[in-house]
């Protein structure tokens, strides 16, 4: 079979995705914290053989714009108001049976058993379509919603995130595949010699272990990432299974791509066992002039303040003290620096000021917008997939969830026509539908030698 394409569907457990102007858009529900609604968009997206649904998350409402959260609130902007994912996939997974669905979790402020023991249950209920989207946390609001006074600084961050998933892959492999016996006959459950503790005292974490439960379908989530540092993409390369990226620009993308995959050989591990998955906005039409007019509607209604606090956010910087009207200053931030660099690219490259920034990133964050018939897109997403920009894409909204069924109603088929994605799921797991490994030889080759896990099989 020739290669194939892997796509995902981006979603906040909230009104805003990545476009701030989708809840005010009005094809948009309005049914933001309803099952209803995520039991809908699961369904779409399953009807088009997605991969899987993605979902983002904060742990704070915005409080890096100005004095307070008044702002993020009147405006509804990214983490304003969100429900928790892990919750939401549940509810998911009981309405599909083959659709995947990544839920995003921090390694800073959770520990390591909580979270394995969540992931191996979902991974259990939805029988092996689960993924975990590691982050480090990006804001001050988060660490004082945890207790603490100041925000863990990046690269100790991902120290911590290092030796997070190390405990946790060594808390995933603690029961053997073959543990569990349930013979009625003689009264065994399981083969207490098939699990073993942890026993894990590193410099951050500390757990006995085991898991109280058996080894999952897929062993272990699969591992998501969106490593844009480069510390992040050095972590990416190391545990990740798929990177979600985002960069406007195609020369962009293949420039990530290609350090990436780079960084995945470094470390011993197989390129081809890592999904780089670039994120775009469409505007489908039945003419081109149909779906500009969509995009031009979907772009006046984003906020340029709202795309400021979200800004704001990300880069864990507050971009409320400086003039509206002048260039983007060249400046350090501390939280997403990749995503500032972007948006200090764009500046330069079209002498833009902060508030047009403001405009785009309310416009989706930065993403492209794919704009045409399905067939026009269809070549958008044709082309980068072969032009060494990706292995798939996160198709992101405009109207929720207006923008899935139109792309899978219209783009889907057409892709399926040029032979470019699946007609059917290929296997029952997430990781065998995007083509995965055995998950305990695909980690680096560092942690293989060390013996963390035992062998497969």
């Amino acid at each position: 079979m020739s290669r194939q394409l892997h796509l995902g569907g981006f979603l906040i457990a909230s009104p805003v995705t990545h476009s701030h102007a989708a809840w005010r858009h009005p094809g948009s529900t309005t049914e933001f914290f309803s099952p209803e609604h995520y039991h809908r968009v699961g369904r779409i997206l399953e009807r088009g053989k997605f991969d899987f649904a993605f979902f983002a998350d904060l742990l704070a409402a915005p409080l890096r714009f100005g004095a307070d959260q008044s702002e993020p609130l009147r405006r509804g902007t990214q983490a304003a108001a969100t429900l928790d994912p892990s919750v939401v996939a549940a509810s998911i997974a009981a309405v599909t049976s083959h659709l995947g669905i990544a839920i995003t979790k921090s390694t800073t402020y959770f520990h390591p058993y909580e979270l394995a023991r969540v992931f191996g249950s979902l991974d259990h209920i939805s029988r092996g379509r689960v993924a975990w989207n590691i982050v480090t946390s990006l804001t001050q609001a988060e660490a004082l919603n945890f207790g603490f006074d100041q925000h863990v600084a990046h690269d100790e961050r991902y120290l911590r995130a290092e030796e997070f998933v190390q405990t946790a892959v060594e808390l995933w492999s603690a029961w053997d595949e073959d543990a569990v016996v349930a013979d009625k006959a003689s009264g065994v459950w399981a083969d207490a010699d098939k699990v073993r503790p942890v026993d894990h005292d590193g410099r951050y974490y500390r757990t006995r272990g085991p898991l109280n439960q058996p080894r999952s379908p897929q062993h272990r989530p699969v591992l998501i990432q969106a490593g844009s540092s480069s510390t992040g993409k050095d972590f990416a390369a190391r545990w990740a299974e798929a990177i979600f990226e985002i960069d406007p620009t195609p020369e962009g993308r293949r420039a990530y791509y290609d350090d990436v995959k780079s960084r995945v050989v470094d470390v011993g591990r197989n390129p081809d066992h890592v999904k780089i998955l670039p994120s775009f906005i469409p505007f489908i039409g039945e003419t081109e002039s149909m779906a500009r007019e969509k995009q031009a509607f979907h772009n006046e209604l984003a906020d340029p303040i709202s795309g400021l606090i979200t800004l704001s956010v990300h880069t864990d910087h507050d971009f409320s003290q400086y003039d509206l009207d002048a260039p983007l200053e060249d400046i350090s931030v501390s939280g997403t620096q990749g995503l500032f660099d972007v948006a200090r690219r764009l500046s330069e490259r079209n002498s833009l000021t902060l508030r047009d920034i403001g405009k785009l990133y309310a416009q989706g964050v930065l993403l492209p917008q794919f704009v045409g018939t399905a067939s026009d897109v269809a070549d958008q997403i044709e082309a980068g997939f072969t032009g060494g920009e990706a292995d798939g894409y996160i198709v992101s909204t405009a109207q929720t969830p207006g923008t899935f069924n139109d792309f899978v109603d219209y783009v889907v088929p057409e892709l399926q026509r040029r032979g470019l994605f699946r007609t059917e799921y290929q296997g029952s797991t997430l990781r065998e539908n995007l083509g995965l490994g055995h998950p305990d030889e695909d980690l680096p080759a560092d942690i293989r030698e060390r013996s963390l896990v035992p062998a497969a099989g």
